[in-house]
């Protein structure tokens, strides 16, 4: 790649906020600001809200920023630029391109899931049709750890803590009081989240006993069977079923009760509603026979509570945004994003690998066959092999 005209910089970030996206923005404005030889950043600029920002020339001068204040913006969650939803369109991305060409920004940073991607890569696209000198990159993010790009992604182990943490009170609480109890978690077509609820369970008989996900059909007959089962077994029943389950067809449980209120990206709003719940909730004292039955949607709660964020996901996140500012001035790739790699072994390390940024966008995907159980509501030990390590040690409770 030849020398960068204009050395500008824009980040931003998009999409659900998460604990550690901070960590990806000030990795990456600590890296930019970093004096060494050889291309410099100029002038580090933070959109507000994402493109909507960019749209709206609403900006923030990164580099007036103390470091002393950029360590604790780090550490706190969600995102410090403000986020957004919007989908851009073809034209978004020329207006975009052209605010870019006006304030002569050659490195543009996106901190998201795989919209944010895909729009990296068309404003990319738009600059490269052009002549202009743009280098754009991604940055992962997102607690559904659904970028094929990643063997994980930064956020995605900080909500796992939070899930399991709470799964573990909920567990405890059940003990105390019996009956049955349904936690609805996040995840629209991948079931990561509520999988890492399994990592809850310490003892023989602890909760959560079911667990449904996306990636599996949802029967009401085989629901209330699996609960009479558990009650049979325990005495008890915990369960985590994520927001997307769907039927035999693949039409979406929660979407049928959640009032139709959709995003940019035409998803139905589920997480704002504990309609599933109520709906579960029904069918188990109905057609379960169980009278104490409570139901709660962690919803918005998964994304930003301070004080559970993983170590590890902290890090990573980090270390991920430092390396796309890296990558950029390197000249690796023009249209890039940063892949989490996990290396073989059996001690837990990763790389972090500059990809073409294609690799992250549009497409998601779920949880592999080989994580849940044959059973349908349960996870193998290979899932929890696989996330023990990002999510690390939990709150040790006892029973009698």
């Amino acid at each position: 790649m030849k020398k960068q005209a204009f050395t500008n910089m824009v980040i931003a970030q998009s999409g659900g906020p998460s604990m550690v996206i901070n960590q990806s923005l000030v990795g990456a404005v600590l890296a930019a600001r970093a004096k060494k030889v050889g291309t410099k950043i100029g002038k580090i600029l933070g959109a507000r809200h994402g493109i909507a920002g960019i749209l709206g020339r609403d900006y923030v001068d990164l580099r007036k920023v103390d470091g002393k204040k950029l360590l604790a913006i780090a550490a706190t969650p969600s995102s410090a630029l403000g986020s957004c939803r919007l989908k851009p369109t073809a034209e978004d991305c020329r207006k975009i391109f052209e605010e870019f060409k006006r304030l002569k920004v050659g490195y543009f940073f996106y901190i998201g899931g795989n919209d944010s991607a895909d729009a990296a890569r068309i404003v990319a696209e738009e600059a490269e049709k052009d002549g202009y000198p743009l280098v754009c990159y991604h940055i992962p993010k997102t607690i559904d750890n659904d970028l094929r790009s990643c063997d994980h992604t930064p956020g995605f182990a900080s909500a796992v803590r939070f899930v399991a943490s709470a799964l573990k009170g909920d567990d405890l609480d059940n003990r105390a009081l019996g009956g049955v109890k349904i936690d609805v978690i996040m995840g629209r077509d991948a079931g990561f989240l509520t999988a890492g609820a399994a990592l809850a369970r310490a003892h023989r008989d602890d909760g959560p006993h079911l667990l449904y996900f996306p990636e599996r059909p949802f029967s009401e007959e085989t629901f209330v069977a699996d609960v009479q089962a558990t009650m049979k077994k325990f005495g008890r029943c915990v369960i985590a079923v994520s927001e997307g389950i769907k039927d035999e067809t693949g039409a979406s449980i929660g979407a049928k009760f959640a009032g139709g209120e959709k995003d940019s990206h035409g998803n139905v709003q589920m997480s704002g509603t504990g309609a599933l719940g109520d709906y579960l909730s029904r069918v188990v004292k109905e057609k379960a026979g169980v009278k104490r039955v409570r139901a709660d949607t962690f919803g918005y709660l998964q994304r930003s509570f301070p004080g559970v964020a993983s170590k590890v996901d902290q890090k990573e996140a980090r270390t991920a945004g430092a390396a796309a500012v890296k990558a950029a001035l390197a000249g690796q790739l023009t249209k890039g994003t940063i892949a989490i790699v996990r290396k073989p072994g059996k001690k837990y390390a990763v790389a972090f690998e500059p990809q073409p940024v294609a690799n992250a966008a549009k497409y998601t995907r779920s949880l592999p066959d080989a994580y849940i159980a044959a059973n349908g509501h349960d996870v193998t030990k290979a899932f929890l092999d696989y996330a023990r390590p990002l999510v690390g040690e939990l709150p040790a409770c006892e029973i009698l």
